[in-house]
């Protein structure tokens, strides 16, 4: 094997983005050694590697990964896909079994979580790695250059507007219980909320206009920005054009009135955040630090009704 060649363990192989993590595994020259998921349904292992061993309970991956360590085989990475709330104690194993962790995101659903594993971080040596794949779009990182090169005090509005239609399986899933997914905020927004306030600054007001199991719409103050935010899983709220082409999905981001296209390009963002951790270059746990603070504030606010800056749609989705 290549001197170069790094040594990875998937948990939540079975999951919706685990095959983005399997490519970008592959197509970085690595190896995938061992996997984990409660569900069994894995055949797309076999198109990437077909060699690895799987494992549907916790307790013999975890006797399968010390033995590699004892006959002399190091994981040099654990890769976790799995349910948002098993973020954390997943992350743990990882940096126990002396590998370092590439997380998705959200990395942890509590700002105090993060605090803990930075101990950890310290004790064990390790690092920890957060997907925060939108920082790598050649869109957003030119609008991000264009921001630091204008005025520091100017301030931009922005619309932001995801609709992504789910089904009755999600409020039944982990997806759709609030202690384990942190939300619809945490599930389908944590990555915007990370790009925004990368881009425009930290928050210095969160106000939630609605906040409901299945939609949640608010206000950002941010240092260089005003955001009117939404977010839905309804396809009820879906535009009418978009529901007569047979579309399930609808996402914008306007900026200053200007719509902001980043809807290609999206496709090898996980390859690429690979080889950026793989050079030393990857999102650490500061990193993720303002997201995770902007759900957690998200999640345990009251709804404010229709008052202050509201985002335009929310006129057809409340009663005040």
């Amino acid at each position: 094997m290549n001197e170069k060649t790094k040594n990875f363990a998937l948990i939540g192989v079975a999951g919706y983005i685990a095959v983005r993590h399997l490519q970008a595994i592959k197509e970085t020259g690595n190896k995938l050694l061992a996997t984990l998921d409660p569900f069994d349904s894995v055949g797309r292992i076999d198109s990437y590697f077909p060699e690895a061993d799987f494992f549907v309970e916790f307790e013999r991956f975890d006797r399968h990964i010390d033995k590699l360590k004892r006959i002399g085989t190091r994981i040099d990475y654990v890769s976790i896909c799995s349910p948002n709330y098993l973020h954390d104690s997943h992350i743990r194993f990882a940096l126990r079994q002396n590998a370092d962790a590439i997380c998705e995101k959200p990395l942890v659903l509590n700002p105090w979580n993060l605090d803990a594993l930075a101990e950890i971080e310290k004790e064990t040596g390790r690092k920890i790695y957060n997907v925060l794949q939108l920082r790598l779009h050649p869109s957003i990182i030119a609008l991000k250059k264009k921001i630091e090169a204008e005025p520091e005090d100017k301030v931009h509005d922005i619309d932001l507007s995801y609709i992504t239609s789910r089904g009755h399986w999600y409020r039944i899933s982990w997806k759709g219980n609030m202690e384990k997914s942190g939300g619809v905020a945490t599930n389908i927004g944590v990555h915007f909320f990370d790009m925004l306030t990368w881009i425009f600054g930290p928050v210095q007001e969160n106000i939630v206009h609605l906040n409901e199991s299945q939609k949640a719409a608010g206000f950002l103050r941010l240092k260089n920005a005003r955001v009117r935010w939404l977010l839905s899983l309804d396809q009820d709220d879906l535009p009418a054009v978009v529901k007569k082409s047979g579309q399930r999905t609808f996402r914008s981001i306007t900026v200053d009135r200007e719509e902001m296209e980043f809807s290609e390009g999206f496709t090898d963002l996980h390859t690429e955040t690979y080889r950026q951790i793989l050079a030393g270059r990857g999102f650490g746990l500061e990193e993720a630090r303002k997201s995770i603070e902007t759900v957690y504030t998200i999640r345990n606010s009251r709804a404010a009704g229709l008052k202050g800056d509201y985002h335009p749609w929310l006129k057809n989705m409340v009663n005040d």
